[in-house]
């Protein structure tokens, strides 16, 4: 673990006196919501192109209908559970499903 002196902690802390917007951007809380919105917006559209044409080069030109609607069956699936785990209504389904299984009445 490395020391940090006593001189650097002065010169700090008199930065952060005369400017006081370093104590500002101290007290602000951090979130992921940039980089959530960021993600949704543009990685996530850009992924599931990238996967389209991927499943149509690779399958479509041979003739391989199949193995092509067993791959879409799998994107299918993952876009689900990314929608389920994006909206936050996973926890309301899982309430409904265990609600199937509960016998308490109330």
């Amino acid at each position: 673990m490395t020391a940090v002196p006593q001189q650097a902690l002065e010169q700090l802390g008199a930065f952060a006196g005369t400017h006081p917007l370093v104590g500002v951007l101290a007290q602000t809380n951090l979130d992921t919501d940039g980089i959530r919105g960021w993600i949704l917006d543009n990685l996530l559209p850009l992924l599931l192109l990238t996967v389209a044409l991927l499943l149509l080069w690779l399958g479509g030109g041979k003739g391989d209908n199949a193995g092509v609607m067993r791959r879409v069956g799998g994107v299918f699936v993952a876009l689900a559970v990314i929608g389920l785990a994006v909206s936050g209504t996973g926890v309301d389904i899982g309430t409904f499903i265990a609600g199937l299984f509960s016998t308490s009445s109330g």
